[in-house]
This record gives C-alpha cells, structure tokens and sequence, in this order.
C-alpha cells in the first residue's frame, strides 16, 4: 500500500521516514543514508511530507516539492507533544508524521534561496556586531585593571585609548600597550566587516521593490525592511496583521482560566531577531519626535512606560507590515480606515 503521508526526522547523515496510508496505518519505517533520500522520493508517488523547522529543512524541502511532493515545515515545539515514547529516531519520524496531519497544525513557509541569502547576510552581520561590542568590552576591562576608566560606547574606545596608549605618564608596560594596539586593530576589523555586510544589505535592499515599501514606514530601515521580507515571505500565509504580531511575539502573553481573561507581559515568541529590530525602530521614533508626535502614542507614552509604548509602536508596525504586503500597497502616513472616519 503507498504511503499518503510521510514524516522525515532530519539530521546531518541518516535520516528516519515514516509513512502511513489514507487509513492511518503504518506502512512505511525507513532509515535512509543523505546521499539516499532524493533518490528514495523520486520514486515515490507524489504525498504529503511534513517535517520538522530545523537545520538544512528548507533545503530539503525544496528538493521535494522540485520532486512533486506537497511539503510542510512545523515548529519542533508543536511535533514534541505528538513523541508518545522515549526519544528515539523512529519515533520523532512518527510523531512528525502524525502532527502534519492534523487540521489545526500551524506550519513554517518554506523560503527560496534569495531569502536564506540575505538572512546569512543578516546573521553574519549580526555575529559581527556581537563580536565587536565584546571585544570592545574587553578593551575596557582590561584598561579598567590598570585604573584607567572609558565611558560606555565604541565611540568612546576609539576616542580615548589611542590617547591612552601614547599617554607615558599613566605607566602602563610596553607589553600591554602592545597588547591593547592588537585588540584595537581587531575591533577596527570587526568594525569594517559589518559596515560591509551592511552595505551588502542595503544595496539588496535598494533593488526590492518590497522592502523599499516597507522602509517608508517611521520605525522601519533598510535593515528591518529586508529581514522582514526574507523571514516572512508571502505574508498571505498570515490571516491578518494580529497574527503576524503575535508570530513576532509582540501580543501579551495570556494565562486565563475558568472566564478570567489574564494578559502579562509579551510572549517573546518567534524570531528574536526580527522583533529586536522593530522594537529599537520604534524607540527611534519615539526618542526622535518627542512632543512632535500626533495620535495615540503620546497618550500611551504619558500614562505607560516608555518600553510599553515601543512594543505597542512594534505591535503597530508589524500589523502596518502585513496590511502593505497582502493588500500590496503604498503606506500612507495620513491612512484612515473607513471605520475611523465614521
């Protein structure tokens, strides 16, 4: 009997599959080697095939929808609850193949290649800011042994520690001053990564349609513009802009029980990343217009703390994101819905 629906518990060398029939009933438990798994499936009839959001799981998914297979990605936190036994491979395979079946699953859109090319870059970049602000960190630390204290800011490290090195009267050894110029030479080159990485970013940026539309919006860049077109994709995979947000992890967090509806902080869930940027763009916002600032956030902001008012902000450009890729239009900052105007 074929198998109509099949689950892969992916990994770097053997792979486990198990496929069940439009019954239900087991009929497939394979493991295959990676050089075996296009040729297993190509010979296969076209079924469903789920498996888990994980490393090299795009690129797999890819191949078998190339192959004619319908495929779809799952957060391996909503395939846990379907593990019934101890974990092994064989039963992460079923469990995968279990939940992809069931109506209500949620599931990951698959990205092309151009997506997971500018997410490198973001992520590159991104290891390259970190690195540098630890290695500017250690500067300081080490300075601050010898009693000599920097402000807080990479600004400051290439202001003042040029002058500290050069400085005789602070005696310092010639073994740490040379030590320090290495450290200084390597930040410089951190530095000089990410602004090429970034400048990377924003040429890509400069030639999509897509993310030059969102980068009207206050709160957006090229930076967040392009990292939300390469995370989301189509964003009609989304019903609306709540879902999107809440996607983001940028809705309360809800903890209610027999009718008490209780809301606590954000959930924090989703990509990290893409909230982090589209909450310190509406810190921006709200830093640089001040009293300027018309509509509801001056009132949030005088009543609520400034953090409140930013993932609020956050919450607001991540729906405004989603209304200008599924409806493809132009953001307006004078907008008003119909039921406003009433």
């Amino acid at each position: 009997m074929k198998a109509t629906t099949v689950g892969i518990d992916l990994a770097k060398n053997v792979f486990q599959v198990h496929g069940v029939n439009e019954h239900g009933k087991t009929v497939l438990k394979k493991q295959l080697k990676r050089h075996q798994v296009a040729e297993f499936f190509a010979n296969m009839p076209a079924c469903l095939v789920g498996m888990e959001a994980c490393g090299s799981a795009h690129h797999w998914a890819r191949r078998l929808q190339a192959l004619g297979h319908t495929v779809r990605l799952m957060a391996p936190q909503f395939v846990k609850p379907y593990v019934k036994t101890n974990k092994n491979d064989a039963a992460d395979a079923e469990a995968i193949c279990e939940a992809v079946a069931r109506p209500s699953m949620r599931f990951v859109p698959i990205k092309n290649v151009e997506q997971q090319a500018v997410l490198a870059l973001h992520r590159a970049r991104q290891g390259f800011v970190k690195a540098r602000t630890a290695q500017a960190n250690q500067i300081r630390g080490l300075l601050a042994e010898f009693g000599l204290s920097i402000p807080q800011g990479i600004a400051h490290i290439a202001q003042r520690v040029p002058e500290l090195i050069e400085d005789a009267s602070n005696e310092l050894p010639g073994l740490f001053r040379r030590l320090v110029q290495r450290l200084m030479d390597h930040l410089k080159e951190l530095d000089r990564q990410a602004d090429e990485i970034e400048a990377q970013i924003a040429t890509w940026h400069r030639d999509n349609a897509l993310s030059c539309k969102l980068a009207a919006v206050p709160g957006i860049g090229p930076i967040t513009a392009s990292a939300l077109i390469a995370t989301v994709g189509d964003a009609k995979n989304f019903e609306n802009g709540r879902q999107l947000a809440a996607w983001l992890g940028l809705v309360p967090r809800q903890h209610s029980s027999g009718g008490k509806n209780v809301l606590l902080g954000m959930s924090k869930r989703g990509d990290t990343y893409l909230r982090t940027l589209l909450i310190h763009g509406a810190r921006s916002v709200i830093y640089r217009a001040g009293k300027k600032v018309e509509g509801w956030l001056p009132a949030l902001i005088g009543r609520r703390n400034a953090n409140v008012a930013a993932v609020a902000l956050a919450n607001k450009n991540a729906r405004i994101v989603w209304a200008l890729l599924a409806h493809d239009r132009e953001f307006r900052l004078d907008y008003a819905t119909a039921s406003a105007v009433a």
